[in-house]
């Protein structure tokens, strides 16, 4: 199934799927109807859509849950448009959307009749009854179903929205991706470790503020870190001082988080800029010389980055690009 990765047992499920190409997954939507019923279950059953959906489904998924959690990255170059009548079923859970890019259209919510949750937005609701949704072509969303007990409570007949860039956001997504990288692997006290952050990253949501005392949500600060300096590397202003204020966290709970994995955020910083350099180096096309690249991703002076770069790779940058850029 171009890379469908499946596994699931009692209290996990995951697979991945990818239409977009075509003729990669024949029959797109029964491929993914049959993956999602196989691997994440009746307690989320899908919806019905329409005949052009599908009919000619084009998506790409990552699909993971973790006991009564649902967690789906999707990209659709197709859209993606409910069927009616949608029926009187009761759909007693809490959904989080969070969209990249596109827009997803949401009719029947409880405080009001109609939603577009746009590009870096996202919205978190109480769904009690089916309701119809359709997204825009190319749109890109992580959504979330989530237990209706400990988070109907917060919300009440409210639908909270806001920037997708919230820490709180952040910090449930960067969570997300790693239940995504882990699930096949994790055993059953990790399981339950990753439901339990999930749930308390979804509550922070809902309080627009989280405990950044709590040891558990440390490995979801830290990895929203990494993912906040990677959309950063070439950027003068990123430090620690500038993650820690950007996730609404001291520099000192920030540095006790990557101390975690037994590293620190200036050295992530400084590993992944070398990371980038090096494949600068080897670039097939549009090659920057040594300088232009001390000065790209921030090295003090050439010298600086030359020795940084030997320490970590055993050359100079003119040595690796001699021995491994283009013939």
């Amino acid at each position: 199934m171009n890379g469908a990765a499946a596994v699931a047992d009692g209290s996990r499920g995951a697979f991945s799927l990818d239409s977009t190409v075509p003729g990669a997954v024949p029959r797109g939507y029964d491929a993914f109807r049959d993956e999602w019923e196989n691997q994440v279950g009746a307690a989320f059953p899908l919806p019905s859509f329409t005949p052009a959906t599908t009919g000619g489904l084009r998506a790409r998924t990552r699909v993971a849950r973790l006991h009564d959690v649902a967690i789906s990255d999707i990209h659709t170059a197709s859209s993606l448009q409910t069927a009616t009548p949608l029926g009187d079923g009761d759909d007693d859970q809490v959904w989080l959307h969070v969209v990249r890019r596109g827009a997803w259209f949401l009719g029947g919510l409880p405080d009001r009749s109609e939603q577009t949750v746009s590009a870096g937005q996202f919205l978190l609701r109480h769904v009690g009854r089916p309701f119809h949704f359709e997204t825009a072509l190319h749109t890109t969303t992580e959504l979330l179903v989530l237990p209706s007990e400990p988070l109907a409570p917060l919300l009440g007949n409210r639908s909270i929205t806001g920037s997708a860039d919230t820490a709180e956001v952040r910090l449930l997504a960067a969570h997300a991706n790693m239940v995504h990288a882990t699930v096949a692997d994790l055993n059953p006290a990790g399981v339950h470790a990753a439901h339990s952050t999930l749930i308390e990253l979804a509550k922070a949501v809902a309080w627009q503020r989280f405990d950044d005392a709590e040891p558990l949500l440390a490995p979801a600060l830290a990895q929203a870190a990494k993912e906040l300096s990677d959309r950063h590397l070439a950027d003068p202003e990123l430090t620690p001082t500038m993650l820690a204020r950007e996730l609404k966290v001291s520099v000192r709970t920030l540095q006790r988080a990557f101390a975690t994995s037994g590293e620190s955020p200036t050295a992530y910083i400084r590993l992944r800029r070398l990371e980038e350099a090096r494949r600068a180096l080897t670039a097939q096309s549009g090659r920057l010389s040594i300088s232009e690249l001390a000065v790209h991703w921030q090295f003090a002076d050439t010298s600086h980055f030359s020795r940084a770069f030997k320490k970590h790779y055993g050359q100079t940058p003119t040595e690796y690009a001699r021995t491994n850029g283009p013939v």
